[in-house]
């Protein structure tokens, strides 16, 4: 203790326990016990005095209260046992059990410390909101009413000049509500900057504690060449911790209004979300002059029965293919629905699904779109070995049926045995059979030369295959780093025929040929199309491996003795396959490079080459990608495709953030679509505004031009999300 000061602990019931004892300056430390069974006060204090006439007690000098886990600190405090009240003052600080914090140049207390009077009130509500007020009342230990109050959830400097937060609430009266852990506004203004931007006679929001609140969320104000004005203002309703309800109202002053919401509920095993949305367009039809009603449903679901069994759904349908583009809301192409039921037990998995496909496209006939029920998957795989190797069955079955246009059913079984060996000197040399069978039943077929009015068709394909690696592995001589070098080989003996004419192709009709399945023994990327004949891959795999990163390079090439009709315009079909290959560099956190490329050989050029660039420094980010790709391997029925896609976000200066991002069509040299935009986002507060142009035109969605405003006020713990301002921001929350 420091020379001239000491120390007294006095123990007091709040019930009348033992005659008071006088304590003065001469006294030594002195320490009273009460009954365990009463609720106690723990007085700390340079000096405590109690004057025996009166009753009250009072205490100066670093002074500390511990009562029922409430802490009063303060310079001065007087306790008065016949009205219950302690006056306290100089530096007060209140601290509750939950970590809530309050300040005040004088408090009067009374009720247990429960109810009081504050005068020049602030408290520290979690971890960042602060509330300060002229003069607060403090009721049942759980409510603070306050006068001329500001909140704001935003850090506060203490340096002259940057003592205004980035945004505050200032307030008539403030009401905060500790057990909903609300606090309610009246007669309003919000301020911005140290400007006032918004006045309400009325506000309310939750305290930063809360992990979910109902309330108004994130609201989205614009322009559009094609909308007209517009706000969305989502409302969220937290029904309780495994539901919630959204409502997201979205008025244009040129097309009308959509109403979008989307309920969500997680329980013990499992959970579902559905996304209904409707709209009213005053200028639908494709000469603008006639009112329409649009709709479209969205959602997911997953039920888990037991440790083998679940099911799930996956909905996407709506009621016309461009309102979805025209709004906003997402630029799907397709839409796909399913239902499935899944058992996984060991290693086996078995499984029945149901698709529903809708198209977007203008060139899609709905009515020639498959509906596959039921389609059946059995995988059995022993948990154990068989003589030596791994065995696996795969049993499939399809029903396809459509408006328009070919229905069939296929069953397919299918048996492999692999048996890897290890060679003394590091090889790795696998041994694989396969054998399998298919039967089809056509109800019209329509493919074929000469067309066929077979209804059956079956098939068997044995095949036999040896896949040969040997890896080397080194390192440099400082052990920083290691090399590895892979040749691959495989050779395939089949028969040729494995695909009679008749067959209908309904899962195979986009064969790509890329790096990922050089090295498969069957590239065909459904059941109804099988590859035949003898064959080989040949190439090989290199990959360095350093402390902060990697470079790995891969290529390949297939070998025929005939050419695979299945595979024309692939790069596949003939004698000699092209060379694919790619080449990925990875130093995350900053950088990621992945290059796959396509190569003739027979004239050295590039058929297919995608580039991928991915860098990230602090809060900054730059995303690259080149895309050229031959029509044949182009889906959706699109020409070919040759484009360029970039976007940057640059933390340019403290919380200040500017967007770019553009689109360009490299086959004709027109622009697709592009995007600048500037903002601010910190712990607190988040703004953006942003500019978009849209080049293309889809029926009656022509090009536009959107301007959107983006505000958003935090107030809970949220960390800086810069990447929610800008990327992907005109469209709304449907997940696809």
């Amino acid at each position: 203790m420091r020379a001239g000061a000491w120390t007294a602990a006095l123990w007091l019931a709040v019930a009348s326990i033992m005659p008071a004892m006088p304590l003065s300056a001469a006294a030594p430390p002195a320490t009273a016990a009460a009954d365990k069974e009463q609720k106690k006060i723990l007085l700390r204090a340079d000096k405590v005095t109690h004057d025996l006439n009166t009753g009250v007690t009072m205490a100066s000098g670093r002074v500390e209260i511990d009562y029922n886990d409430q802490i009063l600190l303060a310079d001065t405090v007087s306790y008065d046992p016949r009205i219950d009240q302690v006056t306290a003052e100089g530096h007060v600080t209140l601290l509750q059990p939950d970590g809530k914090v309050g300040f005040t140049n004088k408090a009067i207390l009374t009720d247990q410390m429960r109810d009081g009077v504050l005068h020049g009130f602030a408290a520290l509500i979690g971890r960042t909101g602060r509330l300060a007020g002229a003069y607060a009342q403090r009721q049942g230990g759980v409510r603070t009413v306050a006068t001329r109050a500001v909140y704001t959830n935003c850090k506060v400097c203490d340096k002259p000049g940057q003592r205004t937060p980035v945004w505050q609430v200032r307030a008539a009266r403030v009401v905060y509500d500790e057990p909903a852990h609300r606090i309610f506004y009246e007669d309003a203004v919000i301020d911005a900057f140290g400007v006032p931007i918004f006045y309400t006679p009325f506000f309310t929001n939750s305290d930063p504690t809360v992990r979910r609140a109902s309330g108004i969320l994130l609201p989205q104000v614009g322009n559009s060449s094609v909308l007209g004005g517009f706000i969305r203002t989502p409302v969220y309703i937290s029904l309780n911790d495994s539901q919630d309800f959204t409502i997201a109202p979205f008025i244009t002053t040129e097309r009308g209004e959509v109403l979008e919401t989307e309920y969500r509920q997680r329980f013990d095993n499992g959970g579902f979300w559905f996304q209904p949305s409707v709209a009213y367009d005053p200028k639908g039809g494709l000469l603008k002059d006639q009112p329409k009603v649009y709709s479209s449903f969205f959602g997911s679901g997953l039920l888990q029965f037991d440790n083998v069994w679940h099911a799930g759904y996956d909905a996407q349908v709506t009621s016309n293919e461009t309102w979805l583009e025209l709004y906003k809301i997402t630029q799907a192409q397709r839409l796909q629905s399913d239902m499935y039921v899944e058992g996984l037990s060991g290693r086996s998995r078995f499984e029945i699904t149901g698709y529903f496909f809708q198209g977007l496209l203008a060139s899609d006939n709905n009515q020639e779109f498959p509906v596959v029920l039921p389609l059946i998957d059995y995988t059995y795989i022993p948990e154990g070995p068989l003589f030596g190797g791994d065995f696996r069955l795969d049993v499939n079955t399809a029903t396809i049926s459509r408006q328009v246009g070919e229905e069939d059913q296929r069953g397919t079984a299918e048996m492999n045995w692999k048996l890897p060996l290890i060679t003394s000197n590091g090889q790795l040399i696998t041994l694989i059979a396969d054998a399998r069978a298919d039967v089809f039943h056509i109800n019209n077929p329509e493919l074929g030369t000469p067309p066929t009015t077979q209804n059956i068709i079956s098939r068997g394909l044995p095949y036999g295959a040896i896949d040969w690696r040997w890896p080397f592995v080194t390192s440099d001589t400082a052990g920083k780093a290691s090399f590895i070098f892979e040749p691959i080989a495989q050779v395939i003996g089949a028969p040729y025929g494995g695909n009679p004419v008749g067959i209908p192709n309904e899962d195979s009709t986009d064969i790509q040929f890329d790096e990922t399945n050089v090295f498969s023994f069957n590239r065909s990327p459904g059941y109804d199309l099988v590859e035949t004949g003898p064959r080989a891959n040949v190439g090989f795999r290199a990959q360095a491996i350093y402390p902060s990163g990697s470079v790995d390079f891969l290529a390949g090439e297939v070998f025929r003795l005939k050419p695979d009709p299945i595979f024309i315009g692939t790069g596949l079909a003939e004698k000699k396959s092209d060379i694919v290959s790619r080449l990925t560099i990875n130093f995350l956190p900053h950088f990621d490079f992945t290059e796959r490329f396509e190569i003739d050989p027979e004239n050295a050029t590039v058929e297919r080459n995608e580039v991928y660039i991915d860098a990230y420094y602090g809060r900054s980010t730059l995303e690259v990608s080149y895309l050229k790709v031959p029509q044949q391997e182009v889906t959706l029925g699109l020409p070919t495709r040759e484009e360029v896609n970039a976007q940057a976000l640059v933390n340019v200066w403290k919380d200040w953030i500017v967007y770019a991002s553009g689109q360009r069509n490299l086959q004709d040299g027109t622009m697709i679509a592009d995007e600048f935009g500037v903002g601010y986002d910190d712990e607190c507060i988040g703004i953006s505004l942003s500019y978009r142009r849209t080049y293309t035109t889809d029926r009656n969605v022509p090009p536009s031009t959107d301007v959107l405003v983006r505000f958003n006020l935090k107030t809970n713990d949220q960390p800086p999300e810069h990447s929610t301002l800008f990327p992907q921001h005109l469209y709304s929350h449907i997940a696809l």
